[in-house]
C-alpha cells in the first residue's frame, strides 16, 4: 500500500531544485507522489493551506507539510 506525497510549489529556481532533489527521490514504491505547480493550479492553494503548507516549496507527507527553504509565501499566490 502506498501512501500520498504532495509536493507544492510555485515554479521558480528554489522549487524545481527542490523537486528535482526531494520529490524524484522519495521511494515510489512507498508514496505515490503528486507534484502540484500553484503557479498554474492557484485552484489547489486551499488544498495547501488546509495542509499546512505556508510557503513553497513542501513537501506533504503523510499529512505532514516540510517546508524547504524558502521560494514564496502561499499569500504571494493568491
Amino acid at each position: 500500500m502506498t501512501k500520498k506525497a504532495v509536493f507544492y510549489h510555485a515554479g521558480c529556481p528554489v522549487c524545481v531544485e527542490a523537486e528535482q532533489s526531494i520529490a524524484h527521490a522519495l521511494d515510489h514504491a512507498r508514496y505515490d507522489v503528486e507534484v502540484v505547480h500553484l503557479g498554474e493550479r492557484k485552484d489547489r492553494i486551499k488544498d495547501a493551506e488546509t495542509a499546512g503548507v505556508k510557503s513553497v516549496p513542501a513537501l506533504v507527507l503523510d499529512g505532514l507539510p516540510f517546508h524547504i527553504n524558502f521560494g514564496a509565501a502561499l499569500e504571494a499566490l493568491k
